[in-house]
């Protein structure tokens, strides 16, 4: 028997971990989805910030499919020519020497941290094993990754949490300092704090990070998952903020939809992942590295970078301007086109209201918390998508307002 594809069946076979929307998407187009119904949604998500060339893009859909005729899948037993290119690619436009390829965000940071405790015991002892993170930070659902990020509600009722994580408020130097000693085998910071309402760490406070991993000889991890491959207008977030990390992990639009995921590393720490201390069978995939270098190439573009920052300020000053017309917003926060769009006080707590009800309209945005409503769409979004996503987004304020 053949089930009719809907949300009713998404609730009787899916393990119950997700709330999705009502829709099914079916199709997309640049900034532009289809729904089953055949309604049009302009795309102000992109995948939570993955879909960094929008939906389909002629460049990737080509290198995937001629990928695709050739060779799938042989496991790291076997290196492949798409994972070497990639990897020489990311070095060549990074601070990084070697690169590891995975699947997803958290498997980048799983890397990363484990790299950090391997390299503090190595050089330091049984006990310099601390990392020192961010309260109300994501860096993924393993065990590791949430136990790092500082949120209870990702980490209660799965037993103890792994020990040796310290968090302090983000951009809150003296609280870093406090933290930060011989122990110390690592230092993870968001350039922007993603999932937790779009916010952007201060330079100071990064440079500050910097300056007590050199000084306590630990690492500086950077998670670019949501902030790397040109999202801020940078090729890497810590360009812009002119801070360079020892390792860096990257996800989401590094694959621009297919999954690939990479940790990235200097020269002289690579080597504490030696052989057989960490892996990944899917890492590396041709598929994924083949669309993986298309994207790179695209991305890395002054007009596709300079672009992001046009966007930006096109965003910025309509999103206040109708923020205040229908006394939605209160702040307007984010840098590239990473946005936040923090709701007023008679909005506070209903930023999922806000999804909702832009979703009514033929718009998709996100949420950061429940007070803050993100945008994340793609790198080269056109003109005309960000007035129409403007337009809609201006009348599903209007229905709020009158509601």
């Amino acid at each position: 028997m053949i089930s009719v594809v809907s949300k009713t069946l998404y609730e009787k076979v899916m393990v119950p971990t997700y709330s999705p929307a009502a829709i099914i998407p079916v199709e997309g187009k640049g900034a532009r989805c289809w729904d089953q119904n055949g309604t049009e949604y302009i795309d102000f998500a992109g995948g939570i910030a993955v879909n960094a060339l929008g939906h389909c893009h002629p460049a990737l859909v080509d290198a995937l499919t001629r990928q695709a005729n050739r060779l799938w899948h042989t496991s790291n037993v076997f290196a492949n020519e798409p994972a070497i290119r990639l990897a020489q690619a990311l070095t060549n436009v990074s601070f990084a020497d070697r690169v590891f390829f995975s699947n997803s965000g958290a498997e980048a940071n799983e890397a990363a941290f484990k790299l950090a405790r391997r390299y503090g015991i190595t050089t330091g002892g049984s006990e310099k094993y601390e990392i020192v993170a961010n309260t109300n930070s994501f860096h993924g659902r393993s065990l590791f990754t949430v136990s790092v990020a500082g949120q209870p509600k990702y980490s209660e009722g799965f037993g103890p949490p792994i020990e040796g994580i310290r968090h302090v408020p983000l951009n809150d130097v003296d609280a870093l300092e406090a933290a930060v000693s011989h122990r110390t085998c690592a230092v993870v910071v968001e350039p922007i704090v993603g999932e937790s309402g779009v916010l952007p760490a201060e330079q100071a406070y990064l440079q500050r990070a910097r300056e007590l991993c050199d000084k306590h000889g630990a690492l500086l991890i950077f998670d670019e998952v949501q902030t790397g491959m040109g999202r801020l207008g940078t090729l890497f977030a810590y360009e812009h903020f002119g801070v360079v990390p020892d390792v860096m992990t990257l996800a989401k639009a590094i694959g621009c939809g297919f999954p690939l995921a990479a940790t990235l590393v200097k020269e002289e720490f690579a080597g504490h992942l030696g052989r057989g201390t960490h892996g990944s069978t899917f890492g590396g995939n041709p598929l994924a590295c083949a669309v993986g270098e298309a994207a790179l190439q695209l991305i890395n573009q002054p007009d596709v970078l300079d672009g992001v920052r046009m966007r930006h300020s096109r965003l910025v000053s309509a999103l206040k301007a109708l923020g205040t017309r229908y006394g939605l917003f209160s702040d307007v926060r984010g840098l590239g086109l990473l946005i936040g769009c923090v709701l007023s006080p008679a909005w506070k707590g209903k930023a999922g209201d806000v999804v909702n009800r832009c979703l009514e309209h033929g718009l998709m945005v996100l949420q950061a918390g429940a007070d803050v409503v993100r945008l994340a769409p793609s790198l080269v979004i056109e003109e005309d998508e960000i007035d129409e996503g403007l337009t809609r987004l201006a009348i599903a304020a209007m229905t709020l307002q009158r509601s």
